[in-house]
C-alpha cells in the first residue's frame, strides 16, 4: 500500500514539541502490511535553516511544493498569533483545501487556517488562552473553546500543547482504526483515546487525595463493565464514598460528570466494536450499556455527528483518501 504522505510546516520560532508530535505519533503507528503507513516530511516557505522556539537550528530542504503531493498537511503551533500568515502560505493552503486535502492546525496553528479563510462557517478550536483573540479575529468560525480537537469536513483543529497528541491519535483512529491507535498510544505511554469534546482543562487543581488511587481503580473497573448497571449509587458504593463525596471527587479528578464520562466511554467502546467486529448495532448497544440501538444512535449522533452504521461503513470502505472525517459534537 502507498504511504499516507504528511507535510508538516516548519517556520522561524516553531515549537519543537509541536513540530515533533506528528512524526512521533504518526510515525509510530504500526498497521498491518496490507494497510498504509504514515510518511512524515517537513517543509518551509523558504527551504534552508529554520530557528526553533528553543534556539535550535533546523535544516529544512523542501519548500511549500511538498504540500502539492501530501495527503495531510499539518500546521504546528504558530509562534505569534498576532502575525498574519503570508500570502504565499495562505495561497498554498487554499489550493490544498480546494483539492480536498486533510489540513490540521495544532494549537495556535489554527490561526493560520483562519488567516487562509479555511475556518469560515466551520467549528474550530485552539489553545484556551488565545480564545478571545481567536474569536475576535475569526468571527465567522464557530469557535469551541472547550474542545480538545474539532473535525469539520477536511479541516481539523486542536487545543493547546498536549492536545496535539490526542489529535494525531485521532487521525490514526479515523484512518487505520482503533486497534492501531491503541497500540500507538501504548508505545507512547499515553491514554489511547480522549473524546474531542472533553474539556481542555480542569478548572481547579486536582487535589492529592488518599482515595485517588481507589477512584482510578473504580473507573478502570467501570470501563470493563460498561454493560452493567453503573448508576451513581453503584459506583459510589464501590469507591466506598457517599454519593455526594463521589460526585465531587469524580468531577475534580476528571473534569466532567459521571453521566458524561460514562456516555463518552460507551461511545468509544462502541466505536471499537464497530471497527473490529461484525456484531449488529443492536448487540453493540447492549454490549456497551446503552440498552437499545435507538439510544446508541442518539449518543453517537450527539458525540460524533454520525450514525453507527455510517461510522462502520466508513471503515469498511477502508477509509480512502477522500473519506470524510466526522465532526465531534
Amino acid at each position: 500500500m502507498p504511504p499516507i504522505r504528511v507535510a508538516v510546516l516548519a517556520f522561524d520560532g516553531v515549537s519543537l514539541f509541536h513540530l515533533s508530535v506528528p512524526g512521533m505519533v504518526l510515525g509510530t503507528a504500526q498497521s498491518t502490511p496490507d494497510k498504509p503507513y504514515y510518511q512524515v516530511n517537513y517543509c518551509a516557505e523558504v527551504p534552508g535553516m529554520v530557528s526553533s522556539d528553543q534556539g535550535l537550528g533546523l535544516s529544512v530542504s523542501s519548500g511549500l511544493e511538498l504540500m502539492h503531493t501530501a495527503d495531510v498537511i499539518i500546521i504546528p503551533a504558530w509562534g505569534d498569533q498576532s502575525v498574519v500568515a503570508s500570502p504565499t502560505l495562505v495561497q498554498a493552503l487554499q489550493l490544498a483545501n480546494a483539492q480536498g486535502k486533510l489540513i490540521v492546525g495544532l494549537c495556535l496553528g489554527a490561526f493560520v487556517l483562519g488567516d487562509a479563510g479555511l475556518l469560515d462557517e466551520k467549528e474550530a478550536t485552539t489553545h484556551w488562552a488565545a480564545r478571545d483573540e481567536f474569536a475576535r479575529r475569526f468571527p465567522s468560525a464557530r469557535f469551541r473553546p472547550q474542545a480538545l480537537y474539532v473535525c469539520a469536513d477536511n479541516i481539523i483543529t486542536s487545543a493547546g500543547t498536549v492536545a496535539a497528541i490526542d489529535c494525531c491519535l485521532h487521525l490514526i483512529r479515523q484512518r487505520l482504526g482503533a486497534d492501531v491507535a491503541n497500540r500507538t498510544a501504548k508505545m507512547l505511554v499515553t491514554p489511547p483515546h480522549r473524546q474531542g469534546g472533553q474539556a481542555q482543562y480542569v478548572e481547579h487543581t486536582v487535589p492529592q487525595l488518599s482515595s485517588e488511587t481507589h477512584l482510578s481503580e473504580v473507573l478502570a473497573w467501570a470501563r470493563t463493565h460498561l454493560a452493567s448497571d453503573l448508576s451513581l449509587d453503584v459506583l459510589a458504593d464501590r469507591a466506598k464514598m457517599s454519593r455526594r463525596t463521589f460526585t465531587r471527587r469524580f468531577k475534580e479528578a476528571t473534569g466532567t460528570t459521571v453521566s458524561k464520562w460514562l456516555n463518552a466511554e460507551r461511545v468509544a467502546r462502541a466505536q471499537a466494536l464497530l471497527e473490529t467486529t461484525e456484531l449488529p448495532v443492536e448487540c453493540i448497544a447492549g454490549e456497551v450499556g446503552f440498552g437499545t440501538a435507538l439510544s446508541l444512535r442518539q449518543h453517537f449522533a450527539a458525540q460524533l455527528g454520525t450514525s453507527p452504521s455510517e461510522y462502520r461503513k466508513m471503515f469498511c470502505l477502508g477509509m480512502g483518501e477522500s473519506a470524510a472525517f466526522v465532526g465531534i459534537q
